[in-house]
Parts: structure tokens; sequence; C-alpha cells
């Protein structure tokens, strides 16, 4: 999802050329193109309720790539849209839903996340774009995601394995011709176990782990051990995609600037709480000791600023959301 964080001038002209053709085109539509008729912005009655243009550019505004002259058909879709919410609206409140508790704590979970939102957005708004030279030394600290890209075939193996079994098998694996030896030794041996072929994009690949993979080479395994097992990977190919440094320009732009704005937002969040008195009480009493990681206390407020968008497939150009996968890694 796009966050209001990332707004430009383009976007912003976009924005208000969309809501100048919905204006014209609902207001047409409600008795305002001229005459005696006096323009309203009012875009539909229900009932005794009302749905303002507002609310319809609103909607519009918040379409990603939608162009504006794409907004007069989509105007009356969104129309239609609001008009079976309101009457969904009418039905709840007639039947008294809206008092209901759940909906009641719902409804003020949602006031305080916009306002919360808001705030760190105001405050990202203090970010600054990197400059040239910011982003070339992120484009070299980043080999495997850039110059020396590679996409990568493996073979994955989740295993369930006691202490005794772990130990067996990171001695025999690195002697394996490949993952079909392994599932078959692995059978063998009744030892339980989940396997999948998958081809990754560099991006796509945790750091912790991209950085282990980035030194083998075809044929080789990467053994990690888990508390209830192993996880195992045979790198059956590696084959160089690489971005050039003018390739990825903006996506390592967007990104270094988004991070910014991040750790504006997690700073922010951390004075507010060292000045602050925060008292914990009842059963959070006792886990108030324990030191909070500040990026985790401004998680819960902070805007999500980075888009999220498939995985690249091998190109000469990422866009912000894989390098920013490249760097947290898959959840």
């Amino acid at each position: 999802m796009t966050s209001a964080l990332s707004t430009r001038p383009a976007r912003l002209n976009r924005l208000l050329a969309l809501s100048a053709v919905a204006c014209a085109v609902l207001l047409t539509a409600c008795g305002g193109g001229g005459g005696e008729k006096k323009a309203t912005q009012v875009a539909a009655k229900v009932n005794s309720g009302e749905i303002s243009v507002h609310q319809v550019n609103d909607i519009l505004q918040r379409q990603p790539g939608l162009k504006p002259e794409q907004a007069q058909a989509l105007s009356r879709r969104v129309l239609d849209g609001l008009v079976d919410q309101e009457l969904a609206i009418q039905q709840a409140v007639e039947q008294k839903l809206d008092r209901d508790p759940r909906v009641v704590s719902a409804i003020e979970a949602a006031r305080r996340d916009i306002i919360a939102r808001a705030y760190a957005d105001k405050v990202a708004e203090a970010a600054t774009a990197p400059t040239a030279d910011e982003i070339k030394a992120y484009y070299d600290s980043k080999p495997e995601l850039f110059s020396k890209r590679r996409i990568y075939a493996l073979q994955e193996f989740n295993i369930e394995a006691n202490a005794e079994q772990k130990a067996a098998l990171q001695a025999k694996i690195p002697g394996l011709r490949n993952g079909e030896d392994l599932a078959g030794a692995l059978k063998a041996a009744g030892i339980r176990f989940a396997a999948r072929a998958v081809t990754q994009a560099p991006e796509n690949i945790p750091m912790g782990l991209l950085s282990q993979l980035v030194k083998l080479n075809e044929g080789q395994w990467l053994v990690v051990a888990m508390p209830t097992g192993l996880n195992v990977a045979y790198l059956a190919s590696a084959k160089p995609a690489p971005v050039t440094e003018d390739g990825a320009k903006k996506a390592i732009e967007q990104f270094l600037l988004t991070d910014r704005k991040r750790q504006l937002v997690g700073d922010s969040i951390k004075k507010l709480r060292e000045s602050a008195k925060i008292e914990y009480v009842g059963q959070f009493a006792n886990a108030a000791a324990v030191p909070a990681d500040a990026a985790s206390a401004a998680a819960d407020v902070a805007p999500t600023v980075a888009p999220t968008a498939p995985a690249a497939a091998a190109s000469e150009s990422l866009d912000a959301s894989t390098i920013q996968k490249g760097l947290s890694g898959l959840k």
C-alpha cells in the first residue's frame, strides 16, 4: 500500500486532476450542469442519508495509477459501492449494531490508528532525499543485490531431527550429489521432512541467508541448524542477472528516503517515551522492566511507507519494494 508519505508534486497534480474530473462528472449527474439548476456537492441520496462528491473523490484519489481520463468511468462504480455501503450502515444503525461493544471498540481502534499515522506522516515530512553519492555508496555496498546479482534455483528442505540426527546429517549432507540423494537418505532413515524446488531472486531472500548463499557455487549445500531440525538448501544453479547503477537508482533513492522516514518516526517515538510518564500495571507490571526496542515501540504507529509488490524477475531494474525485501527478508 502506498503511503501518503511518498506523495510528490506529480502525484498531487494527478490527484487534483482526478478530483476536478470527478467533480465535473458527478455535479453534472446531480443536476449541476447549467440552466437554473444549482450545483450540489451531493452525489446521491439514499433514503434519509446522503453521499457527497467529496467521498467519491477521496476514493478515486487513493487508486494507484488511476489516470484523470479514467475517473469518469470509475466514478459511477465508486458511487454505487458507496450506495451499497450506506444501505448497510443504515440497516446496522437500525438494528443498533453500531452500539455493539465490538463495533465501538473497532471504531475507536481505527480512530487511534488514523490519528497516530497522521502524526507519523507529519514527522516523516522532514526526511531529506539521498544524494547521488549516497545512492552510489549504497549500490556499491550491496553487490549481491545489484552488480553481482544472481537468480538462484534451489532445492529446499525443512527437516525434523533431534540433536543426534542433526549432527549426523550435518556431516553427511555436504557429500551428497543433489536433492534427490538427500530425499532418499531421509526416507531411508525415517526422518520427516518437507521439500520444494524454487527459483528466487536475491531481493526475495533474507539478507542473513543471502550473505551465505552468495558464497556458494552451483552444486553446494547451505545447512542451517534450527531448534527442531535443519533447514537445508541445495544450489542447483545461479544465473547472473546484474542490475546497473542507473537501473537501480530510483529504487535505491526511494528505499533510502523510506528508511530515513522510518528512522525519524522511530526516533520521535523514542523521545516521546523517554519524556512521558508511563506506568505498566496488572499483569504487565513485571514486563515493564524489560528494555523495549525503540523500533518495535514505533512499529504500531509508524506508517507503512514502503510499497508491497511481487518479487522482481531478472531484469535491468528493480523497484524499491524488492530492495526492501532484500534488506528485511521475507516474513
